[in-house]
């Protein structure tokens, strides 16, 4: 993967492979700035953009929509730093680090938990990016590319085509590895910042200014259609927003073990995340609002949206979207299943290997059913996946500061008979904690997912905070277990 050699490590055949042993020095090349690239690089992206389309969707308001957005970011920096600190100190990704907590063996569990969310999330970018190529070629050929749709897919031939050959690009970059990743992220975060800003300016223009919505009081306020309910919308929004990033909040070490230092790592994401995200949603609900002056109507989908500009410059923006997507999912979605399903046989799967599985079940869980309706994407996906990872970082961050006062033995993390071996391998402590984690917020993702018709009020209340109540329950059920054991 890297011209640098990792660290060497003693230890079981199973456990090991160059993709998973601690960096070297001479392997840390990550700035603060590419560290803040990647971030930009990630951010900018189709889903990132939408999130403020579904807040101000169900009555918020400008202000309170980038607010919602911008605190979540804030609140899940938090679990992203310090989980980051880990790569940055011991030069280890994620499964490896879960080692410490679940065990050798049972960090296999929380690491494919983590893989297969990933796989979700990049099966719904590539559908995205593939969306920008199949909207490209339409305007180019005057819509000779739309068909029928196609039995059992319910997109059309040429929908599925473009699909395939933005599928294929990532599959390029996967073959190259985590370095290749880097360099597009540094090459490309700039060039996002300013396409961002140009589509802002040319709505501003446009329109003749940003139009009613920037101005338009909530419907949560007095005399608004829903008068009184913000707090039952804003819960479960932060929630959602939260967990739009619970996931790299997890898997952070992948890329903080290239960081030079921590100072680097700690810099370059607080500078990546949080004020690009607000920006990004204020640009989204400014640019829309817009559209309803230039076209009559909210256009909240970029790719939709694109189209309808004409001329030369919608194939540039529509490639723009390709690259924003193409950066996002790279980043975000590979990197960590790749690791992850390395880590269950790293004899037999390197991260490349990881890297095609994850890619070939982005393929097959049909990503577009995913993005049908705003309730199913914030409220069923994001809010669903966000019960499950909470309580693995809540294990986490327990293990690694309270317990291990940031210490680990980098040696036992790759020896079943090391002092992670447990009993066979797995932390009974860690597996307990993750399962009464996720017990409290099983009732509402039944009744949010459609699988039970209701859930009682009180079951309902919980899954609003799911992520918190989540990492709350698990990291305390962990943190008593593991000091009675060690008493």
């Amino acid at each position: 993967m890297h011209a640098a050699k990792p660290l060497q490590v003693d230890g079981d055949a199973d456990l090991i492979n160059d993709d998973l042993l601690p960096t070297s020095q001479a392997q840390r090349t990550w700035d603060w700035k590419a560290i803040a690239a990647l971030w930009v690089g990630m951010v900018v992206c189709v889903p990132a953009y939408m999130l403020a389309a579904g807040l101000v969707s169900v009555g918020m308001s400008l202000g309170q929509a980038v607010g919602t957005i911008f605190l979540a970011n804030l609140i899940v920096l938090v679990p992203m730093l310090m989980i980051g600190h880990a790569g940055a100190k011991h030069g280890i990704p994620f499964p490896v680090l879960l080692r410490a907590s679940f065990g050798t063996r049972g960090a296999m569990l929380p690491a494919l938990l983590r893989g297969l969310v990933a796989c979700g999330w990049f099966g719904i970018q590539t559908w995205v990016g593939g969306a920008a190529i199949y909207a490209i070629a339409n305007v180019l050929s005057g819509d000779f590319f739309i068909g029928s749709p196609l039995p059992l897919l319910g997109i059309d031939f040429w929908q599925t085509v473009c699909f395939l050959l933005f599928w294929a690009l990532h599959v390029v970059f996967i073959t190259y590895g985590t370095e290749s990743i880097r360099k597009l992220e540094l090459l490309a975060a700039p060039l996002l910042i300013g396409l961002c800003l140009a589509l802002l300016g040319w709505a501003y223009v446009q329109a003749g200014g940003f139009g009613e919505m920037l101005s338009t009081p909530s419907k949560f306020a007095a005399g608004g259609e829903r008068a009184g309910q913000f707090a039952s919308v804003f819960w479960p929004s932060l929630t959602a927003m939260v967990g739009f990033w619970a996931t790299l909040a997890l898997n952070i070490p992948d890329f903080t073990r290239y960081a030079r230092s921590q100072r680097d790592q700690v810099l370059g994401q607080a500078l990546g995340l949080p004020l690009p995200m607000a920006l990004l949603a204020f640009i989204a609900v400014a640019v829309t609002s817009a559209t309803v002056i230039i076209y009559g109507e909210a256009i909240w989908d970029p790719v939709a949206l694109t189209r309808r500009m004409g001329g030369f410059g919608v194939v540039v923006a529509l490639a723009a979207l390709v690259l924003a997507t193409l950066t996002t999912n790279l980043a975000a979605n590979v990197v960590a299943p790749a690791n992850g399903f390395s880590s269950l046989s790293p004899k037999r799967i390197s991260f490349r290997m990881g890297g095609y599985i994850t890619a070939g079940i982005g393929i097959a869980i049909f990503p577009w059913k995913l993005l049908e309706n705003t309730g199913a994407y914030i409220f069923t996906w994001l809010i669903g996946y966000s019960a499950l990872l909470g309580p693995i970082a809540g294990i986490l961050l327990v293990d690694y500061y309270l317990i291990r006062r940031t210490e680990l033995d980098r040696q036992a993390l790759f020896s079943h008979s090391g002092a992670y071996g447990y009993r066979g391998g797995w932390n009974p402590a860690a597996v307990v904690a993750l399962i009464l984690g996720v017990l409290p917020n099983l009732p509402g993702f039944l009744a949010a997912a459609g699988f039970t018709d209701a859930t009682s009020p009180l079951f309902a209340g919980i899954y609003t905070y799911a992520w918190f109540v989540g990492l709350t329950v698990a990291g305390g059920v962990y943190w008593l277990w593991m000091k009675v054991a060690r008493a």
